[in-house]
């Protein structure tokens, strides 16, 4: 295995290709080829490899042009000087900003063809993702097939086939609206539940809400709780860093719990209407983290619907990592 190896030294960063060996029950790593400390020039060095490393290269070329463009596009916001946001550490920062300039500055501006391409592609992964959370079975490959090729997977109910064709269809209509409110809220949780819940709207009826820490809001203050929610997003939009902005958003949105079904799916949702509309990339938060989520979500439950608390940093860190690290391996 070839990869990129980064030392420190004092304040500075040296590059080398390294190469990892399994020899007798034993990895040996080997520095072939010293590549500077300038990123830029890093892909020409590479070039100049012994012959016998192509293989080596090719076979991890795109862990290799990962790391490249990361480390990149995170050497462009240190030089920009970020100032200090509220719940974000600076290596979470920058690496959300790192994100964020590569959406705009790279991705934005491929071809029209190349960029569906590869939202296909998100909206497949973060269809399989948001959907298995709440219990559907459909695999990744499965998932893959019905939305990539209309292939129906064998064995698995309508409800969570319509759960996938549901979640690719509002994720691209979303990205033609322009104000939250309770219209934009309603149809998105009402067109998720297409074909599976007849409930439509605010409901009327008390639920439980499962291995919770909280009280959902009484039925008949969802529409009270619902206008002081969006009243919080409109005086905090512009106050929050958008990743902060968002998770906050989505934790009090699952605190009040306004429909009958299809919340968690419905927040998620509403978490990369807030990205999108600020020009950020949109979020996955993966099946294999589903409880490290849910847990921080819990860590939350005792703020005050309208309140900002030290208690969302749990939540913040989680989708943050989930964030950048879900970013490079699907935009790149």
């Amino acid at each position: 295995m070839v990869y990129i190896y980064k030392k420190i030294i004092g304040n500075k960063e040296y590059y080398y290709l390294r190469a990892s060996v399994k020899k007798k029950n034993k990895i040996v790593t080997k520095d072939i080829l010293y590549l500077g400390n300038n990123l830029n020039s890093i892909k020409s060095k590479i070039n100049e490899l012994p012959k016998k490393y192509t293989d080596e290269i090719r076979k991890t070329y795109k862990t290799i042009n990962k790391f490249l463009e990361l480390n990149h596009f995170l050497e462009k916001i240190r030089d920009s000087k970020l100032k200090q946001e509220e719940f974000l550490s600076k290596e979470l920062l920058e690496n959300i900003e790192a994100c964020r300039l590569h959406w705009n500055n790279v991705f934005n501006k491929l071809d029209s063809k190349t960029k569906n391409e590869t939202l296909k592609n998100f909206i497949i992964d973060f269809a399989f993702n948001t959907t298995s959370i709440e219990g559907n079975t459909i695999s990744l490959k499965q998932a893959q097939n019905l939305l990539l090729n209309n292939l129906t997977p064998a064995n698995k109910t309508l409800r969570e086939i319509y759960d996938l064709q549901n979640t690719e269809k509002v994720f691209l209509d979303l990205l033609h609206k322009k104000n939250l409110n309770h219209e934009l809220i309603c149809e998105i949780h009402d067109s998720l539940m297409d074909n599976i819940d007849l409930r439509k709207g605010y409901r009327t009826e008390e639920v439980r809400v499962l291995k919770s820490n909280f009280k959902s809001t009484p039925a008949i203050f969802i529409k009270t709780d619902m206008d002081l929610l969006i009243k919080w997003y409109e005086e905090n939009k512009n106050k929050l860093h958008p990743l902060v902005l968002a998770g906050i958003f989505h934790h009090k949105f699952e605190k009040i719990h306004p429909f009958m079904d299809g919340n968690g799916r419905t927040g998620r949702m509403l978490i990369n209407w807030i990205l999108l509309s600020n020009n950020y990339p949109p979020l996955v938060i993966r099946k294999k983290n589903r409880t490290k989520y849910l847990s921080a979500l819990n860590k939350a439950d005792a703020v005050n619907l309208t309140k900002i608390s030290e208690l969302y940093n749990p939540l913040i860190e989680v989708i943050s990592i989930e964030y950048y690290e879900n970013y490079w391996n699907i935009f790149l």
